[in-house]
């Protein structure tokens, strides 16, 4: 009897998986994110950009990024999202974060992709950083200040455990509502990433006419 309940439990589970599948179709440029993770507004279509500024990819996806967030409908709130599946990759988080403290993430986001991806800057420790934000315009103290800030460690430390949660492993990837996955290998290059991220949107806000 145990093994009869069992195995019926076990077609169950094997169904609802088949059928969380199947929801988004081959070919699709997307997969649908089970559980859904909560957004910040449910009032607003949520795209999240997980990055890190040593991906090179996520560097050649910048320009269509940018260009998208000039024609981004006022329906929807974008958030970039340093992913930390490493050391260096959180010493990159953390100086995202430090920018962000200092409200100048616009300023700088740009000119650190660069550093990094051009001009081969490594940009990991303390005062390799200090001297990118003042050379920035940044005061040395403020810089330090939010470099050891707890509001910074804090972001950092959610970082680690963030794009796990979405069943990421790699960047550059887009998440829509925090329902949906797209990524270049998804989608088949960084061109259909910004036609499935406008699908999506599309898609959404038609299911919810709240945030419109």
């Amino acid at each position: 009897m145990f093994k009869k309940i069992f195995f019926l439990l076990f077609l169950a589970v094997s169904w609802v998986a088949h059928a969380e599948q199947a929801a988004a179709p081959q070919g699709a440029g997307y997969q649908t994110l089970s559980p859904a993770q909560p957004t910040q507004d449910k009032n607003k279509v949520e795209v999240i950009e997980f990055f890190w500024y040593g991906c090179p990819h996520c560097y050649a996806f910048e320009p269509l990024l940018n260009q998208w967030l000039k024609t981004m409908p006022k329906n929807v709130v974008f958030i970039r999202q340093p992913a930390a599946f490493s050391d260096i990759w959180e010493k990159h988080a953390r100086a995202y974060f430090v920018a962000e403290a200092l409200n100048m993430v616009d300023k700088v986001h740009a000119d650190f992709f660069d550093a990094i991806q051009n001009k081969k800057q490594a940009l990991e420790t303390e005062e390799e950083l200090g001297k990118f934000f003042v050379a920035h315009g940044v005061k040395e103290a403020a810089f330090h200040d939010a470099y050891k800030s707890f509001g910074v460690d804090t972001k950092v430390r959610q970082a680690k455990t963030t794009a796990p949660r979405y069943g990421i492993s790699g960047v550059p990837t887009l998440i829509v509502n925090g329902k949906y996955m797209t990524s270049g290998s998804l989608a088949g290059s960084h061109e259909n990433m910004i036609k499935v991220l406008n699908q999506l949107i599309a898609q959404e806000s038609k299911a919810h006419p709240a945030a419109k």
